[in-house]
């Protein structure tokens, strides 16, 4: 079954009772048991486990092509619930160039749980076998990545990973299984944030890790999520199942307006960098050619002039706005550097771009007018 097909149909098979063709949303936060806790149609508290959620994440392990997947609260709170289900003492190797919130849990939090973490660049395979150290117990790719859309090659560094007995987690957030399914490439966990594409919207938060294997990770994880209680909402599941069903065609539209404002602004004068892997001045294009059906729709450029000319370009758009996130229908445009926190790391004068649905000739000519 081809995937435009398993995005209508996974989870979304006509409720047995009813014969309603839109699951069910299932609000109920307690089921009926026996006196002995005796569980009458597989379910207990909602915390643990609930119809509308169980056909989520039916959805997201056939998608992403796993054998079991879990639904999280927050793209963090499932980085956060597989990390800390490593052994104590474990070592975590991270993208030099990642996700701010990745990269803060990793310097605050995971020491305070016996974690270690360090950073490489992942498009440097003989750097990543070189960090990998004794300790070692996962990888933690992000191809495309965030800000700078560095690509990593994900076969290649499940190779070196598991030789060294390490497990590879990839987040997958800004391709989606639309565009790149790394549990087929070699990777063992895939992690995303469903308010970004899955969601579609800019009207839902979630997250979600997906498992190549039902294995004792899985189960670790399954039982920290109960205990700890970063579970999704039922009604968030609904919105996030009713997204799946529209992601091949939301993305096919986003990777073709991106396609196009990527060589729009490559070609453009007071443009000095463009970071996106579909242009064939990308040093990861040829890696992203092979693993991806598409490049995204995650961008981010460099005026020139620098940081101040960056937020003028920012400043003067009017279709595009400023805001944080992505995935949603329309454009978003944010200074990276500035929505960081006290840390920044991504360069003053980077702006990054989540292209929407919007007529692209609308787009550019919004952008044009704003880099004038």
């Amino acid at each position: 079954m081809r995937f435009e097909t398993q995005a209508v149909h996974a989870g979304a098979e006509p409720d047995a009772e009813t014969g309603a063709l839109s699951p069910p949303l299932h609000l109920a936060t307690t089921f009926r048991h026996g006196p002995a806790g005796e569980r009458q149609a597989g379910y207990e508290y909602v915390r643990e486990s609930n119809p509308t959620q169980t056909r989520l994440e039916t959805a997201l392990a056939s998608l992403e092509q796993g054998r079991a997947a879990l639904a999280f609260a927050s793209g963090m709170a499932a980085m956060n619930a597989l990390l800390e289900s490593l052994p104590a003492g474990s070592h975590v190797l991270l993208p030099s160039d990642c996700y701010t919130g990745l990269r803060e849990l990793a310097r605050e939090f995971l020491p305070q749980r016996g974690l270690e973490a360090s950073a490489v660049d992942m498009g440097d395979l003989k750097a990543v076998a070189a960090a990998l150290r004794p300790n070692t117990r996962c990888v933690w790719l992000e191809t495309p990545s965030n800000p700078l859309l560095q690509v990593a090659d994900i076969g290649a560094i499940a190779d070196l990973a598991h030789r060294h007995g390490a497990i590879v987690a990839c987040d997958n957030t800004f391709a989606t299984p639309a565009l790149q399914q790394p549990l087929a490439l070699g990777a063992d966990v895939v992690m995303h944030s469903m308010t970004k594409y899955f969601g579609g919207h800019s009207d839902v938060m979630g997250g979600a890790l997906v498992f190549g294997r039902s294995d004792e990770l899985h189960e670790a994880v399954f039982h920290r999520r109960h205990i700890t209680g970063a579970v999704l909402s039922p009604f968030n599941a609904w919105l996030i199942l009713r997204g799946l069903r529209s992601l091949p065609a939301r993305m096919a539209w986003h990777c073709a307006n991106a396609r196009r404002i990527a060589a729009f602004l490559a070609a453009h004068p007071r443009v000095a960098a463009v970071h996106y892997p579909g242009l064939a001045s990308h040093p990861g294009h040829a890696i992203a050619a092979r693993q991806m059906r598409d490049f995204g729709a995650m961008l981010s450029f460099q005026p020139h002039a620098g940081r101040d000319a960056a937020l003028a370009v920012a400043g003067k758009l009017k279709l595009v706005t400023n805001a944080t996130s992505l995935g949603g229908c329309e454009s978003l445009i944010e200074h990276r550097a500035s929505i960081e926190g006290p840390h920044p790391v991504s360069p003053p004068d980077l702006l990054r771009l989540s292209v929407g649905v919007e007529h692209v000739d609308d787009l550019i000519a919004d952008l044009e007018q704003a880099l004038s």
